[in-house]
């Protein structure tokens, strides 16, 4: 790690500053709740954006983050979740055809005629957390998250979750793609400690060893994102659009680091099963973050971590999403707590200071994107759509690497 980091970071956050940072932001998003339901896309003065509908994956990250609010004993935090778990149980399912839409209006008509991986994971992750956090209805909601995820998304024969159905679950469209993915795997883990069945937690693993341990190490440590569905990988993928919110061309930094938490979260989780953990996780993350870290950081002449970089690690979007360095900050306090290396704690204190200089504003939010100067910016990310990444920035740092988050608040183990 010599080579991608020094001497001269400072310190890391204490746990009460985290803490006290954590509840700045949950503050702050009670501003998402929206008259129409459930809660809406924040804009930058941090109201419901009326222009939006209302997003799946905004309410089952919301619902996910104020249960585990209730579970730190945030006051208020308890009918928070419970008004996105209303949201998701009414508004946003599809109660003809099974599921949840993606985005549909205040009357809950669906706006888009499709069904999503990537938000029916959210669902299950917050279904999770609900149970954790033993929010009425939560264990029906996780049984039909399952059945859902299981009958539709959950590709027995490949080992990963295909990407996007049509409306009545008819047609699968032949992308297939490693974000969906990568959430899968945390709502997974998540899963398997709400439900107490351990195939989540193998499910999980087939994920991270065809997408990390094959894909990634066989690409120089940048994951290829966007494949056909034979799973073979479009690098060209989004060319002509790079800069889009979930589909972006190239190398998504913000990924890898992503990534190396959620290996090192698997690893312990697995570890503490009666099979054992496979043995490679460790070294992708820290591959993963080695690599994130070479091409991301501070390379076009002011610090920040870009977007994206090509198949060469030469960066095609320059912008700075808050996500990033969120994901930052949580791969580099678990690669510390995983193996000890102090260098790992240099880069938690780097990326926190820089959090504190460029994202945060006094009324509790962080900017959701800067441009390659570090200044407000919104030609990916306009306004402030959730509080996902950032709170669990302050929360990763002070739990375990397992049990997942909600189960090890729930068992109050943390600093």
């Amino acid at each position: 790690m010599g080579r991608v980091s020094d001497d001269t970071a400072p310190a890391p956050p204490t746990s009460a500053e985290l803490d006290a940072e954590g509840k700045r932001l949950l503050a702050f998003y009670t501003g998402a709740v929206d008259p129409r339901g459930g809660f809406g896309w924040m804009d930058d003065d941090g109201v419901p954006d009326p222009s939006q509908p209302l997003h799946l994956w905004i309410n089952a990250r919301m619902t996910h983050v104020y249960g585990l609010a209730h579970l730190l004993g945030v006051d208020g935090a308890d009918a928070l979740c419970d008004r996105g778990f209303a949201a998701l149980d009414g508004l946003l399912r599809d109660t003809e055809h099974g599921g949840w839409w993606p985005q549909v209006d205040g009357s809950g008509e669906s706006v888009l005629d499709e069904k999503h991986a990537y938000d029916h994971v959210f669902v299950l992750l917050a279904a999770s957390t609900a149970v954790q956090a033993q929010r009425p209805g939560a264990q029906q909601l996780l049984a039909d998250a399952i059945e859902v995820v299981e009958r539709y998304f959950w590709d027995e024969e490949a080992g990963v979750v295909v990407d996007v159905w049509d409306g009545a679950w008819q047609t699968l469209d032949p992308y297939r793609g490693a974000n969906a993915n990568m959430h899968a795997v945390e709502a997974f883990t998540a899963a398997a400690d709400a439900t107490g069945d351990d195939v989540w937690l193998h499910r999980a693993a087939r994920i991270a060893d065809r997408l990390i341990n094959g894909e990634a190490r066989n690409h120089g440590w940048r994951l290829p994102e966007h494949f056909d569905t034979a799973w073979a990988p479009d690098l060209d993928y989004a060319k002509d659009n790079p800069g889009d919110q979930f589909r972006p061309y190239g190398a998504t930094i913000g990924h890898s680091l992503e990534w190396a938490r959620l290996l090192l979260q698997l690893d312990a989780a697995l570890a503490a099963g009666p099979d054992g953990e496979p043995g490679w996780m460790v070294q992708a993350a820290q591959a993963l973050f080695e690599r994130a870290v070479a091409d991301g950081w501070s390379v076009d002449g002011a610090p920040g971590l870009v977007y994206t970089v090509d198949w060469d690690g030469a960066p095609v979007v320059r912008e700075r999403m808050h996500w990033v360095v969120a994901e930052g900050i949580g791969a580099a306090a678990a690669l510390y707590q995983a193996t000890g290396d102090p260098s790992y704690q240099q880069w938690f204190g780097r990326w926190w200071a820089y959090v504190q200089e460029f994202l945060i504003s006094a009324a509790g939010s962080w900017q959701h994107e800067l441009d390659a100067q570090n200044r407000p910016a919104a030609t990916v990310w306009p306004g402030k759509p959730d509080a996902y990444h950032a709170v669990q920035a302050t929360l990763v740092p002070r739990l375990p690497l397992a049990p997942a988050m909600a189960a090890a608040l729930a068992r109050g183990w943390r600093t």
